[in-house]
């Protein structure tokens, strides 16, 4: 008998090589490959700690609650502080200090797209992918700034042979191959409300990502982490796919972040309303923290301050920055006192019944855990978060029709590009939003920010007509 089947039928968990003899010997070494990433001194202490001792929840927590510390946009605070933020980011890139992150693990169902979602279309001429929008302001970057920056990507079992293959496909759209590295999230399995790990079917057990906080095991366990070291990159700019308006590689972040001497940074936008689904960033004994919107209590998400403005308005937008060697004290699990907890996900999981007939369930049915990357705030030292303008850094494409839907951001886009030319003195005609009446693109290869877009076209020697369907490249 094999030592995993052993060791699983002792801890109680014997039931998911029921029907290991049925299997082929391939079938046989995938399901012992399976088990064997599986911690089960972990699961077994989720089952304890998540499913079978319920908590307080966070209401008991709200009268320890305060809003987070932030550091205003240049209007509103200190241009010279700024400008001080973009002269160290810059001289950072500029010695190679600095690499890109993205989160890329889902896949585009929700916007009714089969496919990694990576790869769904959302520019509003040619309809560019996520990834050829982040390769080519990634690429921008290089160009600038000299070092060419590397980007890491992070995928998941389901996806990650169709990312690779499309990014070969496109040529890395004209990044170095080598600079592009792929890996995969880690997984976690599936329990029912006795903690008894499910089956998907016969030769697989039912996994699932271990959420974008499992971005920090996944960058240490696939030697990510030790690459940079070696390559001399300890800033980590962190964000996630379905954000195309970030900005993937932003000096005064970085300055930021090297001048606070922080382990963990973060952007934030002021909410636009006291629902909307961000979580929001808080301090609680001195410590900083997000709490997520379903979870902060609504006399807290209401409050407004003297000014009429919310008092918990600091959004969190999932865009970092992380100190190389505090996601490696973090992502290694070898400090005991600094673990990103597993949060729990009531969910319907089809699954095979012990008499070997797949189940599909009506009603949640099971439990997945999956850690939050957010959750790593309180870890950190000095950490700062700044504020950004939410039409310059955050259109998310999320939904398939209405908020933060394709359509959504591709407006947003276009807003942008509008502000671009007006600072560049073209006058364009707009509704009462900024949205223009006609439909154009400007690549991040021939601008990133109203003021390259600004320097570039005042370089052109012939300036084209900006109409419908033009794109600048």
């Amino acid at each position: 008998m094999s030592d995993i089947i052993q060791l699983f039928q002792e801890r109680g968990q014997g039931h998911v090589f029921t029907f290991f003899d049925d299997l082929n010997e391939d079938e046989q070494a995938g399901l012992i490959a399976q088990a064997e990433q599986i911690d089960l001194d972990e699961i077994e202490a989720l089952v304890n700690d998540l499913i079978q001792t319920k908590g307080e929840g966070n209401d008991a927590i709200a009268d320890e609650l305060e809003p987070a510390d932030f550091v205003p946009l240049p209007e509103n605070g200190d241009p010279a502080l700024w400008q001080e933020a973009v002269e160290k980011g810059e001289s950072a890139l500029r010695t190679g200090r600095v690499a890109a992150f993205t989160v890329a693990g889902g896949q585009g169902t929700r916007l009714g797209y089969d496919g990694p979602k990576g790869k769904f279309g959302v520019t509003p001429v040619l309809k560019a992918s996520l990834f050829q929008v982040f390769a080519e302001k990634i690429l921008a970057s290089t160009r600038l700034y000299g070092p060419a920056i590397p980007w890491y990507v992070m995928t998941s079992i389901i996806n990650h042979e169709a990312t690779v293959e499309y990014f070969e496909a496109n040529d890395y759209f004209g990044l170095s191959p080598e600079k592009v590295l792929f890996f995969s999230q880690g997984l976690m399995p599936a329990v029912d409300a006795e903690g008894k790990i499910l089956l998907a079917d016969k030769a697989n057990i039912a996994l699932s990502p271990d959420g974008h906080g499992g971005a920090l095991r996944a960058l240490v366990r696939s030697g990510s982490i030790r690459e940079m070291e070696a390559n001399g990159i300890d800033v980590i700019s962190y964000f996630q796919v379905d954000n195309p308006l970030v900005r993937c590689i932003d000096p005064a972040f970085v300055g930021f972040h090297i001048m606070t001497n922080s382990e963990l940074s973060s952007k934030m936008v002021p909410k636009a309303y006291a629902e909307e689904k961000v979580g929001v960033f808080c301090q609680k004994d001195g410590e900083a923290l997000v709490v997520e919107y379903s979870d902060l209590p609504d006399k807290l998400a209401t409050e407004v301050d003297d000014n009429g403005a919310l008092r918990f308005r600091a959004g969190s937008i999932a865009i970092h920055i992380f100190n190389r060697a505090f996601v490696h004290r973090l992502g290694s699990g070898k400090d005991a006192a600094a673990k990103l907890p597993f949060h729990l996900a009531h969910k319907k999981v089809p699954y095979l019944a012990t008499n070997g007939e797949l189940q599909t369930p009506s009603e949640p049915n099971a439990y997945k855990f999956e850690m939050f990357v957010f959750d790593a705030l309180p870890f950190a030292a000095n950490p700062t978060i700044i504020e950004t303008a939410r039409e310059d850094d955050f259109s998310p494409v999320k939904n398939a029709e209405g908020i933060d839907s394709a359509q959504t951001c591709r407006d947003d886009q276009l807003r942008q590009f509008a502000r671009w030319t007006a600072a560049a003195g073209i006058t364009l005609n707009t509704d009462e939003t900024g949205l223009p009446e006609i439909s154009f693109e400007v690549s991040p290869l021939f601008a990133d920010s109203a003021d390259r877009f600004v320097e570039r076209w005042n370089g052109l020697a012939e300036k084209p007509e900006l109409t419908n369907g033009l794109v600048l490249i």
